[in-house]
């Protein structure tokens, strides 16, 4: 697939060069030249392949397929029991698909034993609704926790966990234990706990749940930084309407001083890295760019997102 250069955008570390592409529904279309070979040459991170699993007489998911990419943040949509925390726990090794594959970089984990997806969870962190923190340990110690488990040395800790802690906003609130702290805070220390080993995958579970818009805000825009920053492909499982608008909209960049920036996207640009899914009753009934989502007349999804507007 070759496409043309029709442009750039100032972007850091890998995010170097942007191919940008004309489309029928966006002017321009941006895709990062690293982004684009993986995703024409090489292996997806994450790959679903025609995977079903039931409970009981109850189908959870039928038949569902889908791939996300290095860098790639594929946005979960469904109203509740649709089967998106599912895919949460089947990316886990909590549960197996009665059919199907689910291949994380090439490699099928569903036959995996428990000792073997050990080494498939390392490379993957976890945000969890309500964020589990230890409520004992201090701001600094949760997030050091999983480095402390694998064995790491008290340098490289102090080193990482500094810097996850400054790249989430909470440098000055490493020594408060969890309840001192506000829900938005709380799961901002869950993020940083998650990303504190640089995984390739983060999978967010209702990250923005039950907080306040401005701190909801805040969670995306650092679900943004980890897509656009550090490359991490993820699955956001959702049913916020808010979510869908501001991940869907705006990238990040680093300014003058190393400095990361959210901008929006505008109306020249459409984020290449960003997708959504929606399921119902088990099944994907859409998968695609977000102009199409917006756009489509599928009665199911013209619900849950007028009705979203309307709560």
């Amino acid at each position: 697939m070759n496409l043309p250069r029709r442009g750039w955008v100032k972007t850091p570390k890998w995010l170097s060069d942007l191919e940008v592409t004309g489309n029928a529904d966006c002017s321009i279309r941006i895709m990062n030249q690293k982004q684009l070979a993986e995703e024409t040459a090489s292996i997806p991170r994450i790959e679903f392949r025609n995977v079903s699993i039931s409970y009981d007489d109850q189908v959870v998911l039928d038949d569902v397929s889908f791939v996300v990419w290095p860098a790639e943040l594929k946005l979960m949509l469904g109203q509740s029991g649709g089967g998106k925390s599912t895919v949460i726990k089947l990316l886990l090794g909590l549960e197996k698909p009665d059919a199907g594959k689910i291949l994380i970089d090439g490699e099928d984990i569903a036959p995996l034993p428990e000792e073997e997806l050990d080494r498939i969870r390392n490379k993957m962190g976890v945000v969890f609704q309500e964020g589990a923190l230890f409520d004992s340990l201090t701001v600094f110690e949760n997030v050091a926790y999983r480095l402390e488990e694998h064995g790491g040395d008290e340098a490289m800790i102090e080193r990482k966990v500094g810097a996850i802690l400054e790249f989430v906003g909470l440098k000055e609130a490493a020594d408060k234990l969890p309840a001192e702290l506000s829900g938005g805070m709380k799961r901002r220390v869950a993020i940083a706990r998650a990303v504190v080993d640089e995984p390739e995958i983060v999978l967010f579970d209702e990250p923005t749940t039950g907080l306040d818009p401005p701190t909801a805000r805040t969670i995306c825009k650092l679900g943004i930084k980890l897509r656009d920053v550090r490359g991490v492909s993820s699955i956001w499982v959702t049913h916020r309407i808010e979510d869908v608008r501001i991940l869907t909209s705006k990238y990040a960049s680093v300014g003058p001083g190393q400095r990361t920036q959210i901008e929006d996207e505008g109306g020249r640009f459409c984020l290449a890295n960003t997708r959504v899914v929606m399921l119902h009753h088990g099944r994907i009934i859409f998968e695609g760019p977000d102009e199409l989502f917006w756009k489509s007349n599928d009665p199911v999804i013209r619900e849950f997102v007028e009705g979203a507007l309307t709560q």
